[in-house]
């Protein structure tokens, strides 16, 4: 099972890279970079958040997960 601290950088990474998307794709609407910014803004930090809880509640399911068993012994 993955440590929550794992979870978050996993949230971080993706939503810099999701961020910038939002940011690039509201300012080619809008042609307003400042709207696109402060979009970008809000968007990152509600977005995390919610991954973040995405993400541990798929922990407790076991759909598609395989189990790890260690071969090493002593």
């Amino acid at each position: 099972m993955d440590k929550p601290i794992r979870s978050i950088a996993k949230a971080a990474s993706w939503r810099v890279t999701a961020t910038a998307t939002t940011m690039l794709i509201a300012w080619m609407v809008t042609h307003e970079i400042n709207f696109a910014i402060t979009i970008g803004f809000f968007e990152f930090f509600a977005k995390m958040g919610l991954y973040y809880f995405h993400e541990r509640i798929w922990l407790r399911f076991k759909l598609g997960q395989t189990s790890q068993k260690s071969d090493y012994q002593i």
